[in-house]
């Protein structure tokens, strides 16, 4: 129980995919700007995050080692990946069409999103049994929605507030933010002797 515990921690803190990894930055940036639209981009990252790593388990485990072809591991791999998030764009655009149309063109960029594709290769990197698999990908999930949310959140407030200068407003003042909310993400990690 501590070994999942000590994944789970790790995952969302102290190895953020985004924060401390630097994946996934595209939809981190782009689709921060309100909160309301990062809740929903957060839970569809988790939810293909998960499922993904899962497929992408079997797969390895079932069909790619045994058949001695690991070397189509990554295109297999963004396959499956671009096949989950179609899967995910449907059932949004079914049950929830406002947040479908709130993520607008990220969510199909969601395939393209390089966490999702890492995560799943990492945890087979790190011999990771489907346990372990499962609770490191909805981890890290949950630190990518953790980090798009708390983000969101700073840019709304430096949107109301005037203290900005007028040459920091948008961008230059959300990629220093971002470079900060980083650096505290980092902190987790302690000093590294």
């Amino acid at each position: 129980m501590e070994e999942y515990i000590l994944i789970v921690i790790a995952a969302i803190f102290v190895n953020n995919v985004v924060l401390s990894q630097f994946l996934g930055i595209c939809p981190f940036l782009g689709v921060s700007n309100r909160v309301s639209t990062s809740l929903g981009m957060g839970g569809a990252v988790v939810f293909v995050l998960t499922l993904s790593a899962i497929v992408t388990y079997l797969i390895q485990n079932f069909i790619l080692l045994p058949l001695k072809i690991e070397y189509m591991q990554t295109l297999t791999f963004i396959l499956v990946i671009a096949a989950l998030v179609q899967m995910v764009e449907i059932v949004l655009k079914k049950v929830s069409p406002a947040l479908y149309q709130a993520l607008g063109i990220f969510l199909p960029l969601i395939t393209t999103n390089c966490a999702v594709l890492g995560i799943a290769i990492l945890s087979i990197q790190k011999g990771y049994s489907l346990a372990q698999t499962t609770v490191f990908s909805f981890a890290s999930g949950t630190g990518f929605a953790l980090a798009l949310i708390l983000f969101a959140g700073l840019r709304e407030q430096l949107d109301l507030t005037s203290n900005v200068p007028k040459q920091m407003k948008g961008y230059p003042i959300a990629l220093i933010t971002a470079g900060l909310l980083a650096m505290a993400f980092m902190g987790f990690g302690g000093i590294v002797k």
